[in-house]
């Protein structure tokens, strides 16, 4: 092995390579050479003087931006006739481009190599997506959906906040229950139908069986005669039945009782139906009045403690690492049935994935509440399920230590006063023509009218 002192440090060969060296990464000033940091095999690169490694005082700088396809933040033109910057086109396109007009810079935009945002390997402490590309210097900028967690601010910097969201659940829209021959016997539960019933055998077997007793109910005292006549009976088990449902229909009948044990037992009857009647048509009117479309989960909770519906997120982001790293039971709780289920079928590589395993099967995606937001008001068959899980903010990144961030949030704030950054919002997720209406958020003052489906099955009483 040959070894000697040299500029770069110890200078070694072992077997014709050199081994063990620094190299100093130097940058021409106007009067000087400035050392601005260190590289070595084993170190790789090394800012030492962030502030001179990005000099914003120089003019005419072009920075290096990576960024992440997603709807509607940003997306990609296909074709000949589009190179460069021009291909791509989005919410934070027009927000970047905003911000270079403001603080002075120039940019290529181009995509991260893994279609990734960036989340920490728990095993490997590895880092991947945007976050990897600003920690090595590859990128001066990350532009996107990309959302600040502590995680991301301890290795890299993030602008203020120009957009802030939270976690939602993305589910489908409730299709209405079709209309069933006999559901006109909803109002009602069945066992209470089975106690009526019951209740109507015992009544009319009951007046029968008093009537036959009761001698007042079989005759009558003839004051002249000074005798008891002797009446047909009258209550027969056929006319007993038939006086209890008639009584139930609240219809009159010709049958009269006479004798007061069985005036006592029809009276009690006509109370009964009198509750149960009344009961029924008030339940009935809202049966048929109300549109019911329930859904099996009305927030987190629901569906951390059910097994029927599946749910995941999206992969090496933030809503993911934030179940991951949570302390609070249901979410981690939700993180650990997501972990249980293959991969393949919790978490999915983007959000058109996600959306799409909404719409075909049975699961949520959780997912930011702008996305959600977007999606929801461009397909009316998906819904937002519950509030928002956490709050948080979308950010624009750099490498530690950049003094970009502190021009770019200048700007941001500026854009944020001056209401540009809103009317993107608007340009981006409310345009008309993309937007659609649900029935249920239509305007109505009086109730819809009954059709033939919720009349129809009522005909075949009529025989």
């Amino acid at each position: 092995m040959v070894e000697w002192k040299g500029l770069t440090g110890p200078i070694r060969f072992k077997e014709g390579r050199r081994t063990q060296f620094k190299l100093d990464l130097v940058k021409l000033k106007q009067h000087s050479i400035v050392k601005i940091g260190e590289w070595s095999p084993h170190m790789r690169l090394n800012i030492t003087e962030p502030s001179l490694f990005f000099d914003t005082g120089s003019m005419n700088v072009t920075l290096v931006v990576i960024t992440i396809l997603e709807k509607p933040y940003v997306m990609m033109r296909y074709g000949k006739n589009y190179t460069g910057n021009n291909r791509f086109y989005g919410f934070c396109v027009d927000v970047l481009r905003l911000v270079a007009r403001d603080v002075g810079f120039d940019y290529i935009l181009d995509l991260v190599p893994d279609r990734k945002y960036g989340a920490k390997d728990p095993l490997t402490g590895q880092w991947n997506g945007m976050v990897e590309q600003l920690m090595k210097y590859k990128a001066d900028l990350a532009v996107g959906s990309m959302t600040i967690t502590y995680a991301r601010e301890s290795v890299i910097d993030f602008t203020k906040p120009f957009m802030n969201l939270g976690i939602s659940i993305l589910f489908k829209v409730p299709s209405t229950p079709s209309t069933k021959l006999f559901s006109f016997m909803n109002p009602l539960a069945f066992d209470v139908w089975l106690y009526v019933l019951a209740a109507y055998f015992c009544v009319s077997i009951t007046i029968h069986a008093m009537a036959k007793i009761s001698l007042i109910e079989r005759s009558n005292f003839n004051r002249s005669s000074k005798y008891f006549v002797k009446y047909l009976d009258k209550f027969t088990l056929r006319n007993s039945f038939w006086f209890a449902v008639g009584t139930l229909m609240q219809q009159s009948s010709n049958l009269k009782p006479r004798a007061i044990s069985v005036r006592i037992v029809s009276a009690i009857w006509w109370f009964f139906s009198l509750i149960i009647i009344a009961s029924y048509t008030a339940n009935l009117a809202a049966f048929l009045t109300v549109e019911r479309m329930t859904t099996p989960i009305e927030n987190a909770e629901d569906l951390s403690s059910q097994t029927e519906i599946s749910y995941g997120t999206l992969e090496s982001g933030s809503t993911m690492t934030f179940f991951r790293d949570s302390l609070i039971e249901t979410y981690r709780k939700m993180w650990r049935n997501m972990e249980n289920i293959k991969k393949h079928s919790t978490f999915t590589s983007t959000y058109e994935e996600g959306i799409k395993r909404v719409k075909e099967s049975n699961y949520a995606f959780l997912m930011e509440s702008t996305m959600l937001d977007y999606v929801v008001q461009r397909d009316c068959n998906l819904t937002q399920i519950g509030g928002l899980l956490d709050t948080k903010g979308y950010g624009i990144a750099t490498p530690k230590g950049s003094p970009w961030r502190d021009k770019i949030s200048l700007a941001i704030l500026e854009l944020q006063e001056k209401g540009d950054i809103q009317m993107l919002y608007d340009k981006w997720w409310k345009s008309v023509g993309e937007t659609c209406f649900p029935r249920s958020n239509t305007k109505q003052s009086k109730a819809n009218a009954l059709g033939f489906d919720n009349i129809g099955k009522y005909l075949i009483t009529l025989p």
